[in-house]
């Protein structure tokens, strides 16, 4: 009887389709095996076919063997680097000489590629300047100006001035920029301001969406789409022109709705899944199904002890990487395993959350230039939204939002991603008192808040605290007036950063918080990175805010 339903709808307009989708039986539409419609592997929609060539696409089998013969301690170094000629020159003699006697990997890389440049090596923090003053003085080291582009790099050029991270991320990153311009409007940098967000315009007029990064490998997948937010505060500082933005936000929502009209119920495609009730909602995805080439010999050590078909595996590791919380416990079927994860599986919080936002903000510029029709279908669209994370991500025992795992029908982990609702205000009053307790007393340590209450050895899992989380916890907790907690989470975060800087005169990506001597984060799958773009831009604005600790 279902299926004859659901064959009836192939042939109807979308309107006809939802009015039939809400009016059967929800008991009826609990279907054994999920429908999942992904796109072909090697497409990658709206990309131009030189862009979508990374390294691993270029290099082949010289690829593998320099990741396999860990030349580099980092797999990030090799795709960073730049050839010195055509790479498929460059692939031909490798297959000409490899097999010679004498031939050395290392020295043929070294008379092929530049090897990325270590900008900021040279940098000495100067232990007379206060935290302010250190990150004012940062900036300059962390920008890095447009150039003329080396043929055939991994890395895309960009028309404007950018924010690096720091460390061995030395390009910028879509969600990473949002909080770095917190401190850059602090410190009074609308300038830069302006031109990340240019630059971010600029790709999605590009590209059709904002890539993870600027480089070619980053371009199948985006990040968690805080754009609005970026054009937000423009508003808030002064920076004039946000309506500028609103084509540029109406073509990023299509990227993440592509294809969500012609779903059927229980049905995935790219970002978008087709809810048992006829909603919509959103997971994090990445067009490509290989290792990643910045992580490769992790992806292809992590398929290995899977059990499960590699492509399901990397494709999920992607994803991982999409959502910015790469990775945690928050995507893992058993916590003490990364083999394990299931990204694409899961409905998260904090995605669906930011696209509320997306939405809302679509319909408030809408508005501001009269076009009426645009508002209210972005109003609706957001509504949906809203009514569809309380039914599916709002656990009303625990009074939290969980992320959803639709394959088995069941919600996932409690975590930090909790709190988006409370930043975008979706919550209502009575769920924001609810998310409260239960940061307060979950995830409250003397250092701050923790990402999760798991400790798995995966980054973004106790024992550690980053500065995003914290600045959204923080904010959200304030605009449903629980001043108090608020400040009392932005003095714990202030104090881990100072300890830190007084220690070692350095910001870094990642604090271990659980004590209330604070220390340098750790886990995941690279050391530590010192910078650190995010850091700084939270830490800045939150001085702003409370003064120095």
């Amino acid at each position: 009887m279902l299926n004859q339903k659901l064959n009836v709808t192939r042939a109807l307009n979308l309107e006809v389709v939802e009015e039939l989708i809400y009016a059967l039986d929800p008991c009826e539409l609990k279907l054994d095996e999920m429908i999942e419609a992904e796109p072909e592997p090697e497409m990658i929609e709206g990309l131009p076919a030189s862009d979508a060539l990374t390294p691993a696409d270029r290099y082949l089998e010289l690829f593998e063997h320099v990741q396999t013969s860990h030349i580099f301690a980092d797999s990030k170094t090799f795709p960073d680097c730049a050839p010195k000629m055509d790479p498929l020159d460059i692939l031909i003699r490798y297959r000409r000489t490899r097999r010679q006697p004498g031939f050395t990997l290392r020295q043929f890389i070294e008379e092929h590629f530049w090897l990325p440049e270590t900008h900021n090596s040279d940098y000495i923090s100067d232990p007379s300047r206060s935290l302010k003053e250190h990150i004012d003085n940062l900036w300059p080291v962390l920008t890095r100006e447009p150039q003329d582009h080396i043929p055939w790099s991994s890395l895309l050029a960009l028309p404007q001035a950018y924010i690096v991270p720091g460390g061995r991320f030395s390009e910028t990153y879509y969600w990473d920029s949002y909080f770095t311009m917190l401190g850059l409007a602090e410190s009074g940098r609308g300038d830069l301001m302006r031109c990340i967000a240019d630059n971010f315009a600029w790709m999605i007029e590009k590209y059709g969406h904002i890539p993870n990064g600027n480089r070619t490998y980053y371009l199948g997948r985006s990040q968690p789409p805080v754009f609005a937010l970026m054009v937000e505060l423009f508003e808030e500082d002064g920076v004039r022109g946000a309506r500028r933005y609103l084509d540029h936000l109406r073509q990023e929502y299509a990227y993440w709705m592509d294809g969500a009209q012609s779903l059927l119920l229980n049905q995935a495609y790219r970002h978008t899944v087709r809810m048992p009730d006829g909603s919509l909602l959103n997971r994090y995805w990445d067009d490509r199904d290989t290792p990643r080439d910045e992580a490769w010999r992790e992806d292809v050590e992590t398929a290995r002890h899977s059990g499960r078909p590699a492509n399901e595996v990397y494709r999920d590791l992607r994803a991982g990487a999409a959502s910015g919380w790469d990775y945690s416990s928050r995507w893992l079927r058993d916590c003490s395993r990364l083999a394990s994860i299931r990204t694409t599986q899961f409905i998260p919080v904090d995605l669906n959350a930011f696209l509320y936002k997306l939405e809302s903000t679509i319909a408030n510029i809408s508005a501001l230039r009269g076009d009426k029709y645009g508002q209210e279908l972005f109003r609706q669209k957001a509504r949906a939204r809203r009514q569809a994370m309380t039914r599916y991500l709002w656990d009303e025992e625990s009074g939290c939002y969980r992320d959803y795992d639709w394959r088995r029908q069941a919600l996932g982990l409690f975590s930090a991603a909790s709190m988006v609702p409370l930043y975008v205000e979706l919550a209502t009053p009575e769920q924001a008192a609810r998310v409260a307790e239960a940061v307060r007393t979950r995830l409250l340590t003397p250092g701050g808040v923790l990402a999760t209450e798991y400790e798995t050895g995966e980054q973004w899992d106790k024992p550690n605290g980053w500065a995003p989380l914290q600045w959204m916890t923080i904010q959200g907790l304030k605009r449903y007036g629980h001043d108090a907690l608020g400040d009392d989470i932005a003095h714990r975060w202030l104090n881990t950063v100072n300890q830190v800087y007084q220690k070692q005169h350095k910001l870094v990506e990642k604090y271990h918080i659980t004590n209330n001597t604070a220390c340098e984060g750790g886990g995941g799958e690279y050391p530590l990175q010192d910078g650190f773009g995010w850091t700084n831009g939270v830490v800045r604005r939150l001085i702003g805010l409370y003064g120095e600790p």
